[in-house]
């Protein structure tokens, strides 16, 4: 299918011009780099540019499991445009109201209780002060984590290049290594204040980072011992993307927040949410202005949430997760273990969460970039200069499959050629 611009669309040059002057330099460069590409519209798996040119997007930072406006996700949206976009946030919405419950009936038992809002940070931020209205003192959170930039947030995301531009930070926020049960247990050790501790099922910024076996179970344990209130974020890793509907189903654990985002809005509006308990929201429960967002029911975003939620359970997408992802998984170990040694990349994944890592950090960049030029984007991570990283939709079609196979193939033999010219003698 080919797009033709329209003799008005502005230049890549002049798109770049108000970037420098009104947004990010930083980014114009990003932009520059990555191609110049003008993106005009996206459908399904593929984004397509000014120039006609379409792009299979892999990447996406884990917001479009269903796809790119989905029809159903967008005839949701549509009916709401059509009768009430913005609530008056002093009557009954139907559209929040519709949302919550169906949110509610695929969470984890006893996960009843939802403060929705339009960014992942912005949950984070949520479960913060819900926990400290339970009485919560301190933080602790995973090496590697990602949870956001906000200045709460941010205390949680571990990572000094984020972090050191604005210190000073929350104070009583301490990070354990990921996957470390001796380690939690030592930090809840060392104080009696209360404390909340807040981990990712799998480390997606990090690199795509899966746990031990037993792991989740055990943090659920320790937490119960220490008193300490439990909150998972699965902005990332939620609804689906792990190939379970959240991470935390893998181990049968119940934690007392549950962070939601990214595909909660289907791949079209910014939604997130705090999901907890009846007990841990007590307090907000009786006063709903002690935390409150202007547009955290939209009603727009909330058809969404709806749309989202019909679109994963008809669709099965769960359970295409689970199967693309291991079909995935073992055609990229494959094609990388072609090209590269088991000592020079290391291939992992969970569902449609994949993570290929390089010895060598200069090759992520070489091969990210070199995957746009076979019409495939992909992301890198965050906590990890060392790790590129797959969140395709689920639904892509099996032709799609062979079309991101073909040139990841073609891109992962350019880059060997390259490093293997760049090598001395």
């Amino acid at each position: 299918m080919s797009v033709t611009a329209s003799p008005q669309a502005p230049s890549a040059a002049h798109i770049a011009r108000i970037y420098k002057t009104h947004l990010s330099g930083g980014r114009a460069t990003l932009g520059d780099i990555f191609g110049g590409h003008i993106e005009t519209s996206s459908d399904g798996a593929w984004l397509t540019t000014a120039e006609g040119t379409r792009f299979l997007n892999a990447g996406g930072y884990g917001v479009a499991l269903a796809g790119y406006r989905h029809p159903v996700v967008v005839d949701h949206i549509r009916r709401q445009l059509d009768q009430h976009p913005v609530a008056s946030r002093m009557f009954y919405e139907p559209a929040a109201a519709e949302a919550a419950a169906a949110l509610a009936a695929v969470t984890p038992k006893g996960l009843d209780r939802i403060h929705f809002a339009c960014s992942g940070a912005e949950a984070t931020e949520a479960a913060m002060k819900l926990a400290r209205l339970n009485g919560c003192r301190r933080f602790i959170s995973m090496t590697g984590g990602y949870h956001g930039k906000t200045l709460g947030a941010l205390s949680l995301t571990a990572r000094e290049v984020f972090q050191a531009p604005f210190r000073p930070l929350l104070p009583g926020v301490s990070h354990v290594p990921y996957g470390d049960l001796a380690a939690l247990r030592t930090e809840l050790a060392m104080s009696t204040a209360r404390a909340c501790v807040i981990v990712e099922p799998v480390q997606g910024e990090a690199g795509v980072i899966i746990p031990p076996g037993g792991y989740l179970a055990g943090l659920r344990a320790v937490c119960d011992e220490y008193g300490a209130l439990l909150v998972a974020d699965e902005i990332q890793t939620g609804l689906g993307r792990l190939g379970q509907w959240w991470g935390v189903d893998r181990e049968r654990v119940i934690p007392d927040i549950l962070l939601s985002g990214k595909m909660l809005g289907g791949g079209v509006m910014p939604v997130s949410a705090a999901i907890t308990t009846t007990e841990c929201f007590r307090q907000l429960d009786r006063d709903p202005y002690l935390h409150t967002s202007t547009f955290s029911t939209s009603p727009l975003g909330m058809a969404a949430v709806s749309g989202a939620l019909r679109v994963i359970a008809e669709e099965r997408l769960v359970e295409r997760a689970a199967e693309l992802g291991q079909i995935l998984l073992d055609r990229i170990s494959s094609a990388s273990a072609q090209w590269f040694g088991p000592d020079q990349v290391q291939v992992r994944g969970r569902g449609l969460l994949i993570g290929i890592e390089f010895t060598d950090a200069s090759i992520v960049g070489d091969l990210l970039i070199e995957l746009i030029s076979n019409n495939i984007i992909v992301n890198h991570s965050l906590n990890s200069d060392h790790v590129l990283r797959l969140t395709p939709p689920a639904v892509i079609t099996d032709d799609d499959v062979e079309f991101l196979i073909q040139g990841y193939l073609n891109a992962i033999e350019q880059v060997a050629i390259r490093a293997k010219a760049a090598l001395p003698g």
